[in-house]
């Protein structure tokens, strides 16, 4: 039976606090399994609004509605508002998932902080921003993260070494490279290893494989424009033929405005045959195989602005 494994990035504290005990209800409902990722340190998603000169960016906001999804008063965060400590203000929120038998991670420390400028920076920045989150996930559920997902599919070779310092398995830090339709480029993606600074690294990732629901949003493909009424069959039809994807959601949209959307897709993939799955059972179908290594490479996606981690052909 394929796999359909299920990331879901949780971003801000209106996510932590509404949307993920939606997806939790719903998850539950359709006996799936799935990854929680969570921000664990402030939230300053006000502070993305510097993203506003990048190439794409007005774009993917106008098609997407940001203020719709996430809310003025979060956008407002460490610019009128003070920043909310996620992981100090929710942590029981965060141990009531694990409590329902999800998966939970780590996403990041501060999630605008680290998509904006880990790229560029150096071993001792990103150590202290991965320590201050694997300390903190440690604190809030009383044992060390087994696994991470990059906010914004942003990593540094410093990052992707640390993971293998804290002994996490296996991570999802990056994407597979799609074509304009959402579907896979090279049939032969999906988990790999590393090679950073010329080692191999022990950490298996587990690359994304289909497009998310905020890169297809309002766009149009093959002249079809997709919107709320279509865009859960546009998915489908990438995973008709029988193969394990890695999905990410973000709880701040399918947990929220996009539920429904969220819905469709779950009852859709259960009957194509699919077994919807969190990471940790990923790894445990693909430990033990020979898997390809690859080395860091950049690329853009489609419907998303700027340059993302993807696995390299």
């Amino acid at each position: 039976m394929p796999l359909l494994t299920l990331k879901i990035d949780v971003d801000t504290y209106r996510g932590t606090r509404e949307g993920v005990p939606n997806l939790v209800r719903l998850l539950q409902k359709h006996r799936a399994g799935a990854s929680f990722l969570f921000s664990l340190g402030p939230d300053h998603t006000g502070w993305a609004l510097r993203r506003a000169f990048r190439p794409g960016f007005f774009q993917k906001v106008s098609r997407t509605s940001v203020i719709e999804h996430y809310g003025l008063k979060t956008l407002m965060y460490g610019v009128l508002l003070p920043a909310p400590d996620i992981g100090k203000d929710c942590a029981s929120d965060m141990r009531t998932v694990q409590d329902a038998g999800f998966e939970c991670g780590i996403h990041t420390w501060d999630h605008v902080v680290w998509q904006d400028n880990v790229r560029h920076r150096d071993a001792g920045w990103t150590r202290k921003l991965m320590q201050q989150a694997f300390n903190r996930f440690t604190d809030i559920f009383g044992r060390p993260p087994q696994t991470h997902g990059a906010a914004g599919w942003q990593m540094n070779e410093h990052a992707f070494a640390q993971l293998d310092a804290f002994g996490m398995a296996y991570a999802s830090d990056g994407r597979a490279m799609l074509t304009e339709a959402g579907a896979l480029a090279e049939s032969s993606a999906g988990p790999h290893r590393l090679q950073i600074l010329g080692k191999t690294l022990s950490c298996i990732q587990l690359p994304t494989t289909l497009p998310t629901l905020d890169e297809l949003l309002g766009r149009t493909i093959d002249g079809v424009h997709i919107d709320g009424s279509n865009i859960a069959a546009t998915i489908l039809k990438l995973t008709e033929s029988p193969r394990d994807h890695v999905f990410t959601l973000h709880a701040e949209l399918e947990g929220q405005k996009l539920a429904p959307i969220f819905d469709q897709l779950l009852q859709g993939w259960r009957a194509q045959g699919y077994d919807l799955v969190s990471m940790a059972d990923h790894y445990q179908k693909v430990k033990t195989t020979l898997l390809p290594t690859f080395s860091v490479s950049w690329a853009e996606l489609p419907g998303r602005s700027g340059e993302l981690i993807v696995q390299s052909a």
